[in-house]
C-alpha cells in the first residue's frame, strides 16, 4: 500500500516509537565492576589528585593509544587548553570547522585566534592543500581533527608543521581505538588528546587525555594540568586545575573493559545501517576506510537534497517526530558560530556543504537491530515520498 505523507508523525500519523531513541546514549559497562571500584574509593579517601584509579587509566589508555605517555585530564575541552599552554602557543592556531566548538573555544579562550580551515570532502577531515594557503607569520600551531575516528592526512600535515615550524596537535576527541592502518591514533604530532565524555564509546563520566610520545612535553603538561607546581611544593608558571578525578578514574575502567563489545556492536549497526539504506538515490551512509580501524560510535547519513529531493532538516523533522532524536553532526559548523562569525568571518565551501548534509543515527549496544530497522524503514518511506514529503514540510518550515 502506498504510503501517505498524513502517515507520518510530523504530519498527523502515529509515533512509530513511543520512547526516546537518542543518540550517544552512554556505554556504562558492568555495573557490579564500577560500584566495586567506587566503594574502593571512599574506602581509601584518595578521591582525587592521581589517585590508584586514575594512574591505571592513564597506563592502560597509553598502551591502547601505544604512547609513552598519558595525562588524564577533567574534560576533553581542558585536554586541548593544557597542551596549548604547554607548547606555549601564540597568536594564530589553524583548526578545521567542521569539529565541535570546544576546538575553537580552547584556542579563543588562551587569548589566541582560530584560523578555520577547509575540508576533504571525501573524509570531512581538515584538507592540507588548504592549510598551507593560511599560514602567516603569525602561525604558532596546527590542530587536526579526526573527524568521526577518521585519521587526517597525517603524513602531510607532519611534513607542513616541520617546515613552517609549527606545533602540531591532534583532537581525536573521537579517535579512541582508532588508527591509520595499523598505527594506533594516539601518537601523531607533538600530543593528540582523546575525550571520554558520557556520550563517547569510552567514557569516564566526564573527562579527557593527552597522550603523546614526547618526554618533556608529557612532564610538563603534568605540572600545567596541576596549577603548575614542581618539585619542593613550588610553582614553576601558570598552571590550571585540570586533574581527573578517582570517580571517573573507576568509571573509566571500567567502561574499557566493555570497550571491545561496544565496538563490536557499533561496527554490527553500521552494517546494518549501510545495507539497509543501500541503493537509496541521495541518501549515503558515510564510509570509513577499511585500512584503518575504527570505533563506529558514529553512523553518519549524508542527505543529498540535489539527488533526493528531500532536505537533510526535513529528514531530521520527520525522525524527530518520530521519536528517534538523530542529530546535525556538526552544524552549524564553528564558524559559523559566535564569536567567530561576526569576529573573522569566513566561507568555507566543502564545510558548509557537508554540514548542511550530515545525519547522525543513534547506534551503540543498547540499539537493537529492530529498532534499526525502523528507523532505515522511515528513511525510506521519506525518500519514496519525496516531492510530498519536501512540499508539506516547505509548508512550515518556509525560510
Amino acid at each position: 500500500m502506498k504510503t501517505r505523507v498524513t502517515d507520518f508523525a510530523l504530519f498527523g500519523g502515529p509515533r512509530e516509537f513511543a520512547e526516546t531513541v537518542l543518540v550517544g546514549r552512554p556505554n556504562t559497562g558492568d555495573p557490579a565492576s564500577l560500584y566495586a571500584r567506587l566503594d574502593a574509593v571512599l574506602e581509601t579517601g584518595h578521591l582525587t589528585s592521581f589517585g590508584p584509579m586514575v594512574r591505571e587509566f592513564e597506563a592502560r589508555i597509553a598502551d591502547l593509544a601505544g604512547t609513552a605517555h598519558c595525562v588524564a585530564t577533567c574534560n576533553g575541552t581542558a585536554a586541548l587548553e593544557v597542551m596549548i599552554r604547554t607548547a606555549g602557543l601564540t597568536g594564530e592556531v589553524i583548526i578545521p570547522s567542521m569539529t565541535y566548538v570546544a576546538t575553537a573555544h580552547a584556542v579563543r579562550s588562551l587569548g589566541l585566534t582560530p584560523v578555520f580551515c577547509d575540508l576533504d570532502p571525501l573524509t570531512g577531515c581538515i584538507d592540507p592543500d588548504r592549510v598551507e594557503e593560511l599560514i602567516t607569520p603569525d602561525t604558532s600551531g596546527l590542530i587536526g581533527v579526526h573527524l568521526w575516528g577518521q585519521p587526517c592526512d597525517v603524513e602531510r600535515l607532519e611534513k607542513i608543521a616541520e617546515a613552517h615550524d609549527l606545533t602540531l596537535f591532534f583532537d581525536a576527541a573521537h579517535g579512541v581505538a582508532c588508527s591509520l592502518g595499523d598505527t594506533p591514533i594516539g601518537g601523531f604530532g607533538t600530543a593528540e588528546m582523546f575525550s571520554f565524555h558520557a556520550t563517547k564509546v569510552l567514557n569516564t563520566f566526564e573527562g579527557g587525555a593527552i597522550v603523546t610520545n614526547d618526554d618533556r612535553f608529557a612532564d610538563r603538561a603534568r605540572r600545567v594540568h596541576n596549577f603548575g607546581w614542581g618539585e619542593g611544593r613550588m610553582t614553576d608558571f601558570v598552571g590550571v586545575n585540570a586533574k581527573m578525578n578517582e570517580a571517573s578514574g573507576a568509571m573509566g575502567l571500567t567502561s574499557l573493559e566493555a570497550l571491545p563489545s561496544s565496538i563490536a556492536a557499533n561496527h554490527a549497526n553500521y552494517v546494518l545501517y549501510s545495507a539497509e539504506l543501500s541503493g537509496l538515490p541521495g541518501v549515503t551512509v558515510h564510509q570509513y576506510d577499511d585500512r584503518n580501524r575504527n570505533n563506529y560510535q558514529y553512523v553518519v547519513v549524508k542527505v543529498d537534497e540535489q539527488v533526493c529531493g528531500l532536505p537533510r532538516d526535513a529528514v531530521l523533522a520527520l525522525l524527530h517526530a518520530d521519536n528517534v532524536l538523530a542529530q546535525r553532526y556538526f552544524w552549524p559548523c564553528a564558524h559559523e558560530l559566535e564569536p567567530y562569525r561576526t569576529e573573522t568571518p569566513t566561507a568555507l565551501p566543502a564545510t558548509e556543504h557537508l554540514a548542511a548534509q550530515v545525519i547522525a543515527l543513534p547506534t551503540g549496544p543498547r540499539t537493537s537491530r529492530d529498532t534499526i530497522g525502523r528507523i532505515c524503514g522511515l528513511i525510506r518511506l521519506a525518500a519514496r515520498n519525496a516531492p510530498e514529503v519536501s512540499a508539506r514540510w516547505r509548508l512550515t518550515n518556509p525560510t
